[in-house]
């Protein structure tokens, strides 16, 4: 299935059962419950999804439920992170079979080195199959930075790679890579709290996270930026701040899922070495959760051309 790399494109977290096994029954579910709102690819295996804590056969069949969940209605974007370029390779072979219709490229977990280096690494992994391929660049979390200049090397020498998740923070990066390579790639941003300026200033999609436990927000906040309504915009945004803010800290992935549990779509749990917060971050959390739910707004967007 072709990838639309515009529109929101959940980065999923990964569900654990009480005994924090992968819990392949709500997942399906989950991924089902995205699409039905109006998202335009599930993206598993993401730093969101816990992906270090999994085992390469774990990571196969995540994928394997995804597609399960979403059918043919829309792609799954398998996320690609591993600590050795053959192990990444060899994933993203698997991701392939098992019916992926692209490929998240991420550096490599701990190593961050030259260019040089990190050109050979994503390289071989976009050349490792012909699934159309999603540069993501966190500099933030990676503490590998792929500039600008370096993401249009890329897509000068690879014709699959069709899209790059921008998550520097900087949406000054956005023009940078359009004022080098135009229209080329795709530019999505990675950052939840920098979405509607990331799209003014030419980023077409979103690689969301809180978008797991409030999709019809993230849909009608990106189809309000992309569509230019500004003050509908910018009212729905004043009220999701907060909650995108939970995205840009180091226990975003706890943060998220909370948000989940209180909606009612997962749980809690996650895999050490990640523990459930405690104490007062809990309740600090839980009060951005509950001002964020008592004052939720109704939205209601046309998804037409979303997909």
């Amino acid at each position: 299935m072709k990838v639309n790399w515009r529109g929101v494109l959940p980065a999923i977290t990964t569900p654990f059962t009480a005994e924090l096994a992968v819990d392949h029954e709500f997942l399906a579910k989950h991924c089902a419950w995205l699409v039905d709102s109006g998202c335009g690819a599930i993206v598993p295996l993401g730093s969101l999804g816990e992906s270090a804590t999994l085992s390469f056969e774990e990571k196969i069949a995540i994928v394997q439920t995804c597609r399960r969940g979403v059918s043919d209605r829309v792609p799954v974007v398998a996320g690609i992170a591993a600590l050795s370029t053959a192990e990444a390779v060899r994933l993203a072979r698997r991701a392939a079979e098992a019916g992926v219709g692209g490929l998240m490229v991420l550096p490599p977990y701990v190593y961050s080195t030259d260019w040089r280096e990190m050109k050979a690494h994503v390289g071989a992994v976009i050349a490792a199959t012909g699934l159309p391929c999603m540069l993501y660049n966190n500099p933030v979390a990676y503490k590998t930075d792929f500039l600008p200049e370096q993401i249009a090397e890329l897509a000068a020498e690879h014709v699959n790679l069709q899209a790059v998740k921008e998550s520097s923070t900087d949406v000054r990066r956005v023009t940078a890579i359009r004022a080098l390579i135009g229209e080329r790639l795709d530019i999505l941003v990675g950052v939840d709290d920098a979405i509607v300026e990331a799209i003014a200033a030419g980023a077409v999609g979103w690689i969301a996270g809180l978008v797991s436990a409030f999709p019809a927000e993230s849909v009608a906040l990106y189809r309000y930026a992309i569509e230019g309504r500004t003050q509908e915009a910018f009212e729905l945004y004043r009220w999701f701040l907060p909650l995108l803010r939970l995205d840009t800290v180091p226990k975003f992935v706890q943060l998220i899922k909370l948000a989940q549990e209180a909606v009612g779509m997962g749980n809690a749990r996650v895999r050490p070495p990640r523990l459930e917060i405690v104490g007062s971050e809990l309740a600090e959390a839980r009060a951005v959760i509950d001002t964020a739910l008592a004052t939720r707004p109704k939205v209601q967007v046309s998804y037409a051309g979303q997909r």
